[in-house]
């Protein structure tokens, strides 16, 4: 069953976040991830709006904590930590 790593993100630093982002997208593959959604056009209807939104899918609730945890995940969340204000969650696709 698929789970999604759901990210509201309000960059601050945009040379931070794209170095975190060259590690990050490679990342999420190698867990069996993609991208549905990465910062494209959106409009807020409710509550704050956040400039960027990104959707990424994966195999299951595992594959993405899995993913999240990971040595090589956890070696460039902290640049994406310095360069932006982020919420992230995990969302079961049942």
């Amino acid at each position: 069953m698929s789970a999604y790593w759901v990210a509201h993100v309000n960059v601050h630093d945009e040379d931070g976040y794209n170095e975190y982002l060259e590690t990050a997208g490679a990342c999420v593959r190698k867990f069996g991830g993609s991208f549905l959604a990465r910062g494209g056009r959106h409009i807020t209807l409710e509550g704050q709006d956040h400039p960027r939104n990104v959707v990424a899918e994966f195999p299951s609730v595992e594959a993405a904590v899995a993913c999240y945890q990971s040595d090589e995940y956890q070696s460039v969340v902290g640049l994406a930590q310095a360069a932006a204000e982020r919420m992230l969650c995990i969302v079961d696709g049942s």
